[in-house]
């Protein structure tokens, strides 16, 4: 039996541990960020830890002030509908779209989520994700390198290392949304300089040797490939192992040219992806996607494999020597 002094005691502790409960401070909720990754995780890491370097600058840490959740395709397209479902109906505050195919497919997934695509060659105004450049309008911004800029660039770079080329091939993968008006506009370039370019549809990696075999069989004097995840980072090697093989001057990213193939020119990926991380805090902090400007890259590099040129029985002009930032061997 409890006296009243008893009972005044534990009245008092109540209200004492009722006032101590209120006073403690409320966990603020932890902002969610979803990658959505079309390649495989292995060949997209440094862009992954590009972005999470990013977010450090930015002083987020990874399970304090922000957490990270992660959905991969592995190269599998037709599973990037579904994982991009799964983002959006898990609230994540952002989805980080890892090339154009992700974009496409977190695009379709939700309407009000915010998207950033650190790094594209795609023109994000002429596909429909953004009303313009400057003011987005909608839930996507991010970077934009204009490909077909670039896929030109390629085009005259090839020529000057290899003179009186007529016949180049292109590689692109059908599931890229920019590459029928990527080619359209490379098709054009290609006509001012007396060129033939032919289109190469690559849709995995597992056809990689075919569709190399069948530019050699039919004579075509180098191949260009598409600024594309598919001929990215953890394929580039095989890329250049192929073209060497079948005697094929390559033009590709810098990873293609670091990898052992002759030529690489195009953005800084790494750079970029770092850069993602700025659209990423921004929308955390309460800016709106389309408010936020989609940048163009300003950086572009241009790797000369020296070695793998010589492989071939090339000799690489001096003034292409001199342009580039990197001369490999």
């Amino acid at each position: 039996m409890i006296d009243r002094r008893g009972a005044l005691g534990l009245a008092v502790g109540a209200a004492i541990a009722s006032l101590a409960a209120r006073a403690q401070p409320v966990q603020a909720r932890v902002p969610r960020v979803g990658l959505l990754v079309s390649e495989t995780l292995a060949g997209q890491a440094r862009r992954i830890d590009a972005l999470r370097a990013g977010l450090v600058d930015r002083g987020y840490v990874e399970g304090r002030s922000i957490a990270i959740e992660v959905r991969s395709a592995e190269s599998d397209y037709e599973r990037l509908p579904r994982l991009a479902t799964e983002l959006a109906n898990s609230k994540v505050e952002v989805i980080v779209a890892f090339g154009i195919k992700a974009l496409a497919a977190a695009s379709r997934a939700t309407s009000t989520i915010p998207i950033v695509i650190p790094a594209t060659s795609s023109d994000l105004v002429a596909l429909g994700f953004a009303r313009s450049l400057a003011r987005p309008g909608g839930n996507v911004t991010g970077s934009t390198t204009f490909g077909s800029e670039v896929m030109a660039e390629r085009l005259e770079i090839l020529k000057e290392v290899k003179p009186g080329t007529a016949r180049v091939a292109v590689l692109v993968n059908p599931a890229n949304a920019g590459t029928a008006p990527t080619f359209r506009q490379m098709e054009a370039s290609a006509r001012a300089s007396n060129l033939a370019v032919r289109r190469f549809d690559v849709k995995s990696r597992a056809e990689f040797g075919d569709v190399l075999a069948a530019c050699a069989k039919a004579r075509m004097d180098g191949v260009i490939l598409q600024d594309d995840t598919l001929f990215g980072e953890a394929n580039a090697a095989e890329l250049a192992r192929l073209a060497s093989k079948h005697g094929l001057l390559g033009v590709g990213g810098n990873d293609f040219a670091e990898a052992g193939g002759v030529i690489g020119y195009g953005r800084l990926d790494v750079e970029l992806y770092r850069r993602g991380a700025h659209f990423v805090d921004r929308i955390l902090n309460g800016a709106k996607p389309g408010d936020l400007p989609i940048e163009q890259a300003a950086r572009f590099e241009l790797v000369i494999n020296a070695k793998a040129a010589r492989s071939l029985g090339l000799a690489v002009p001096p003034d292409v020597l001199l342009r580039a930032e990197r001369v490999i061997g």
